[in-house]
């Protein structure tokens, strides 16, 4: 019969932003619980070379940074849980999550880092050319086309943002837009059609990305059609870059939390505290602007602590009122 176990802490995602949440939390002697979910280490187990993370000289591997994570945060005391949280219901303390194999946990409190998922085309090609020449971040792989020349898919804030990140990198930029017109805010627009290395190919529809010849592929160009005349055409780039926008993965909290209009979870400014009294949310899940690492691993941390002050607080008021 599965169990049902009792918590100070569960930590809900194992990404960057879970793995560092058990990291401080276990320090501060919470024994927290973390459940990995479906995709143990997140984004990053399909990442093949980090650059920005501090720390390293060379380039690392991301499964092999989300190893080390996932190693240190077990080594300090943490009790890693390879299952997925299924229904939660957070009406009131403790806390009742249920995962897929019948467990149950009743945490005093909780950390969200189920993280955000970017928005894919789903063309042919994508997939075996994401992390070899495909991204869905700039800001991450940019740096890998220095003087070369990319393509940008979409047409929103994100896309733009993306592009002009790229302009100055990179040698071309070409938007590539399936509408005749931009959705992205106006002077986002004014900000992209001043870079005179950006080029914009408008009514265009992506069909395909195309890679090289051999064991291990890299992206050489996209199939392109125009929307409206169905002429086909190929556009040869080094990099292509999908930024069509990205799904917080926070459906299991849906009615019980407050989000904004994207989905993402709503926290105080400045820190993880969520709608819910004793809930907190960390990384990408809360995070639509930033989307990094880094950023990730900080709010973690800022997690874990508030976690910590809000056991500390509740529990000094439980033991003076039963005196």
């Amino acid at each position: 019969m599965p169990a049902t176990t009792p918590t100070r802490l569960l930590i809900i995602g194992a990404g960057p932003a879970g793995y560092t949440a058990a990291i401080y939390a276990a320090r501060a002697g919470l024994k927290p619980v973390l459940v990995a979910g479906m995709q143990p280490g997140g984004q990053l187990t399909i990442t093949t070379e980090v650059e920005n993370y501090p720390g390293f000289a060379e380039a690392v591997q991301g499964p092999w940074l989300m190893e080390q994570m996932r190693a240190q945060a077990e080594h300090v005391g943490t009790e890693l849980k390879y299952d997925l949280v299924t229904s939660v219901d957070l009406s009131r303390r403790p806390f009742r999550a249920e995962c897929d194999s019948g467990e149950v946990y009743l945490a005093e409190s909780i950390i969200i880092a189920t993280g955000a998922q970017a928005r894919w085309l789903g063309i042919p090609g994508e997939q075996a050319l994401s992390g070899f020449g495909v991204s869905a971040c700039a800001t991450c792989d940019g740096f890998f086309f220095r003087g070369k020349d990319v393509a940008v898919i979409g047409g929103g804030n994100s896309a733009v943002e993306e592009a002009l990140y790229l302009a100055n990198l990179a040698r071309h930029v070409t938007l590539i837009h399936r509408r005749d017109s931009l959705r992205a805010e106006r002077i986002l627009q004014q900000r992209l059609f001043a870079k005179e290395n950006v080029t914009i190919l408008w009514d265009m529809v992506t069909e395909e990305m195309l890679g090289t010849e051999g064991a291990r592929p890299v992206a050489r160009g996209l199939a392109l059609r125009h929307a409206r005349t169905g002429e086909r055409r190929e556009l040869p780039v080094d990099g292509i870059f999908v930024a069509i926008g990205h799904d917080p993965a926070t459906s299991l909290f849906r009615g019980q939390l407050a989000m904004d209009e994207g989905g993402y979870l709503m926290v105080t400014p400045g820190g993880t505290r969520t709608s819910v009294e004793g809930v907190f949310a960390a990384g990408d899940v809360a995070d639509k602007v930033y989307r990094q690492a880094v950023t990730a691993a900080g709010t973690g941390c800022m997690a874990a602590l508030d976690a910590e002050k809000f056991l500390a607080a509740h529990e000094a008021a439980h033991d003076k009122a039963a005196a």
